[in-house]
C-alpha cells in the first residue's frame, strides 16, 4: 500500500535544491508526496498546483490578504488597529472551522479571540510588525489547513520555521510520523538572534519522532543542547558529467576572451558570507574576473562597492539561475570561492552544496578554513584553505592558484574522482532508511 507524506517548506520551491532532492528520492521509493510551499505572487507564471515533473504535487498557499482587506474594509469601514486584529481572528476561526477541531460558532468565535489576544502579545514581545505577523500567520494556518486535510502517514518539516506546522498537523488527534529535518542550525544563524527559537525548537522536538542534520559536526551540537543526536543526511548534488556540457558559455554570455579565467561565486549573496572581503581582494588578485552567480538582500550594496572601487571591468554579476541549470554555469569556472564568515555556528559547522556542486563540476576552490569543509578540501586536495576574513589571504590563495595551472589541473582531477563519493546517489539510500524505519 503507497503511503502519503506531507512535505512543508517556508520558500517558494523555486530553487530549493535538498527540498527537490528528498521529494524525488521519497517518489522515486514509491511514496506519494505532497510539498506545500508559499505562493510568490511576484514571480510571473508561478503555479499555485502543480504535479512536478519528478513525480510528486506542489501546492503553493497564498501569502498576500489584501483581498480580504479591502473587503473588511467596505464592510465594517475599521480602523487600521481594530482591522488588523478583526482579520487575524478571523483567520484563526475560519482555520480552525475547516479543520474542524470547533463545531460550536460561538465557541469558536471565543476561542478566536483568545488566540488573537495571544498574537498581540506575541507581538509586543517579539516586536514583530503587525502586517508581517498577520501575513505569516495566514500562510501557518494555511499549511496546517493542507496537513490537516488528507490522512497522511508521514509529516516531514524542513527547519524550524514549519516543524509546529508539522507538528499540529501530525499529532493533534493523529499520531503519525513526524520528520523534522534541520538544514541550519536553529539557534545560531543570521537572523535568528532571540534565545525564543532554542526554546520553541526544544519544545517541539517533544513531537518529532526522527530529526536529521546536514552533518555530524551539527548533529554533535545539537546532542550537546538536547540530548539528541539526529540522522545525518549530506548535502550533496545528484551525481551528473557538467564537464560534457555545452550548453552554456560563461565566456561569451559575459562577453570574455575564451582564455579569460572566471573566479567563479555561486549562491545567495547574503551577510556573512564573506563577499565583502571578496570584492576587496580583487585588486590584490593578479588576474581573472570575479563572477557572482545569485541574488540576495546585498546584491546591491556589492554592487555599488564594486562600482566606487572601479572595478566593474573586473567583478561581474549574474542572477540566480534554476537549480538543475547550475551546474552547466559552474563548469565554465577556474576555480570557485566558499568563503563564508564565522559570524554564527550555523556558518562554521557548514559542509555547503556549493562546495559540492564545484567538486561536482570538476573546479577546485578556495574556500574558508572551517571544520566540514577544509576536511573535505584537505582530504580530497581539491583546492585551498584561506582565512575567508582577509582580502589578502583570500587573493593569496587565488594568485597560488593561477600561477600553478598544474597543480589546478591535479585538483580538477580529484574534483571528479572526489565526486564518486560525494553525491546524493548514496546519501539518498540512508535518507529512504530513515523513513522506512521511522
Amino acid at each position: 500500500m503507497t503511503k502519503n507524506v506531507c512535505m512543508f517548506v517556508w520558500n517558494h520551491f523555486t530553487n530549493d535544491a535538498r527540498v527537490l532532492r528528498e521529494c524525488t528520492a521519497l517518489t522515486e521509493a514509491g511514496y506519494e508526496v505532497d510539498l506545500f510551499a508559499i505562493h510568490n505572487w511576484k514571480i510571473k507564471d508561478l503555479p499555485k498546483k502543480e504535479k512536478h515533473q519528478n513525480g510528486f504535487t506542489v501546492t503553493r498557499v497564498n501569502n498576500r490578504w489584501e483581498a480580504l482587506h479591502k473587503i473588511l474594509r467596505i464592510a465594517g469601514k475599521l480602523t487600521k488597529k481594530k482591522f488588523e486584529i478583526t482579520v487575524l481572528t478571523l483567520l484563526v476561526w475560519n482555520t480552525l472551522l475547516n479543520l474542524g477541531l470547533i463545531t460550536s460558532r460561538a465557541g469558536s468565535a471565543v476561542f478566536a479571540g483568545f488566540l488573537a489576544i495571544l498574537a498581540i502579545g506575541i507581538l509586543i514581545i517579539t516586536k514583530t510588525k503587525l502586517p508581517t505577523l498577520l501575513t505569516r500567520s495566514y500562510i501557518f494556518m494555511q499549511m496546517i489547513y493542507h496537513g490537516r486535510k488528507k490522512k497522511y502517514d508521514f509529516y516531514h518539516s524542513n527547519d524550524l520555521n514549519t516543524l509546529m506546522q508539522g507538528a499540529i498537523s501530525s499529532k493533534w488527534l493523529r499520531r503519525k510520523k513526524l520528520i523534522y529535518d534541520s538544514h541550519e542550525v536553529q539557534t545560531s544563524r543570521t537572523g535568528y538572534n532571540s534565545s525564543i527559537y532554542g526554546r520553541m525548537e526544544k519544545f517541539l522536538l517533544l513531537f518529532v519522532d526522527e530529526m536529521i542534520a546536514e552533518n555530524h559536526t551539527r548533529a554533535k551540537y545539537n546532542e550537546d543542547l538536547y540530548g539528541l543526536y539526529p540522522k545525518v543526511v549530506h548535502n550533496y548534488p545528484v551525481p551528473t558529467t557538467p564537464e560534457e556540457s555545452t550548453s552554456v558559455n560563461l565566456h561569451e554570455l559575459l562577453d570574455l576572451p575564451p582564455d579569460e579565467r572566471i573566479l567563479l561565486y555561486q549562491g545567495g549573496v547574503q551577510m556573512g558570507r564573506g563577499l565583502e572581503q571578496l570584492v576587496d581582494a580583487v585588486p590584490l588578485i593578479d588576474s581573472g574576473t570575479v563572477v557572482f552567480i545569485g541574488d540576495g538582500k546585498i546584491k546591491a550594496s556589492l554592487m555599488k562597492k564594486v562600482k566606487e572601487m572601479d572595478l566593474e571591468h573586473r567583478v561581474k554579476f549574474l542572477p540566480k539561475v534554476p537549480v538543475d541549470e547550475l551546474l552547466h554555469y559552474t563548469k565554465n569556472a577556474y576555480l570557485g570561492f566558499q568563503v563564508l564568515n564565522n559570524v554564527c555556528f550555523n556558518h562554521y559547522s557548514a559542509s555547503s552544496n556549493k562546495l559540492f556542486e564545484y567538486m561536482m563540476s570538476g573546479v577546485p576552490v578556495v574556500a574558508c578554513s572551517f571544520p566540514e569543509i577544509q576536511k573535505v578540501v584537505d582530504t580530497e586536495r581539491i583546492g585551498v584553505c584561506v582565512d575567508s576574513h582577509d582580502p589578502k589571504a583570500i587573493a593569496k590563495g587565488v594568485n597560488y592558484l593561477l600561477k600553478h595551472p598544474e597543480k589546478r589541473a591535479e585538483m580538477s582531477r580529484n574534483c571528479l574522482m572526489a565526486r564518486q563519493k560525494y553525491n546524493w546517489k548514496q546519501e539518498k539510500e540512508i535518507f529512504i532508511e530513515i523513513y522506512q524505519t521511522a
